[in-house]
């Protein structure tokens, strides 16, 4: 018998890697719910959790296009938890993406990016409970 799990995915739709989770968990036969960065924004209260998981650095993506397209002095401002909020919701797409809520019998455990191997593990240890 598996635990109740609730799985939210984060993300922008025309994102390669996000199609890429999207098909996975899909194939998978795990329901989830998709969360459009570009029409629901960047849920602020949730920012604080996602830092304290996975780090500010881990969630602003400065590899992409978007990063690299604003001025330096815009870079250089992304300098604590509140700075990066404030451009993570107004550049949704400097989010690095999927960002997936994955909550599970009280405990939600947060990932960054595509990452199969982790989103198994998650769900074999839910049904070992």
């Amino acid at each position: 018998m598996t635990s109740q799990h609730t799985i939210t995915l984060y993300g922008i739709p025309n994102c390669d890697t996000v199609k890429k989770a999207r098909t996975w968990f899909t194939d998978q036969g795990l329901e989830y719910r998709f969360h459009d960065f570009k029409k629901q924004g960047v849920p602020a209260d949730r920012l604080p959790g996602w830092f304290s998981a996975v780090g500010r650095d881990r969630l602003v993506n400065r590899q992409g296009t978007t990063w690299r397209k604003l001025d330096a002095d815009t870079q250089a401002a992304v300098q604590d938890d509140a700075s990066a909020s404030a451009l993570l919701q107004a550049q949704p797409s400097v989010v690095k993406r999927p960002l997936v809520e994955w909550s599970q019998g009280g405990t939600t455990r947060i990932s960054v990016g595509f990452v199969p191997e982790t989103w198994n593990e998650w769900r074999q240890a839910g049904s070992n409970r």
